[in-house]
């Protein structure tokens, strides 16, 4: 997550425990990024927003090394407390250069659900890019565009920042409307090929957790998710 979340205190833990069992963080997008990684055994990546650390955790048990960044104070604390001394985790905003890395420094890069809150996206990608190795990998998630123009019920193209109350009715996300043509057209811009777009489902176990939401979920998007890879030149 980048820092314009202001993630801090009770805020952040909130968000770190949702994202132990929330059904859209556990159910939805999880199993889809994690079966779009294949394998990663001896590779160095990036886990950029690493929020608390769930993921960073998944690519260490896969065999990776692992460098988990996140602009919350809060949630790298979490990350780090869940990671040990398993990876590394540094507080970062990803709306600034990722100069902490040189150029092809990396085998993959993991952002998962952080896109649609970075105010400098274009330059993220620019910075993603440069820091992967050429045929290196890049894979994302973000809310489906479809999802929210239902939600809001305003022009699908609206890229206006919105605010998402949670269902506890207490804490919100803020982000920014993104139309497929818009998600595409900076990921291509910025160089990436596509080789996968994957419009989230839900995990089978959310069946017996949560039948009605399992439904639901299976008939209509939610969540989008995307492999795209540096070209080798």
């Amino acid at each position: 997550m980048t820092s314009n979340l202001a993630y801090h205190g009770s805020h952040g833990d909130y968000f770190a425990e949702h994202a132990d069992a929330g059904i859209w963080n556990s159910y939805v997008d999880r199993p889809t990024m994690l079966a779009l990684l294949g394998d990663v055994s001896g590779q160095r990546v990036l886990d950029a927003g690493c929020g608390a650390g769930h993921y960073a955790a998944a690519l260490v048990e896969r065999g990776a090394s692992v460098l988990g960044l996140d602009g919350s104070a809060v949630l790298v604390a979490h990350a780090r407390h869940r990671l040990g001394d398993q990876a590394d985790v540094v507080q970062h905003d990803l709306d600034t250069p990722l100069d902490l890395l040189a150029d092809a420094d990396l085998d993959g890069v993991v952002c998962a659900l952080v896109l649609h809150h970075l105010r400098a996206r274009s330059q993220f990608l620019s910075e993603v890019f440069r820091v992967l190795r050429p045929g290196g990998w890049f894979v994302l998630s973000t809310t489906h565009p479809a999802s929210d123009w239902k939600h809001f019920g305003d022009p699908y193209f609206s890229q206006e920042w919105v605010e998402l109350m949670m269902r506890d009715g207490k804490h919100s996300i803020r982000y920014q409307r993104m139309s497929l043509e818009t998600i595409l057209g900076e990921l291509l811009s910025a160089g990436f090929v596509l080789e996968r777009l994957v419009e989230s489902r839900p995990a089978d176990a959310l069946r017996e957790k949560n039948p009605e939401v399992f439904e639901d979920l299976n008939q209509q998007p939610s969540l989008l998710a995307l492999r795209l890879r540096r070209p080798q030149r």
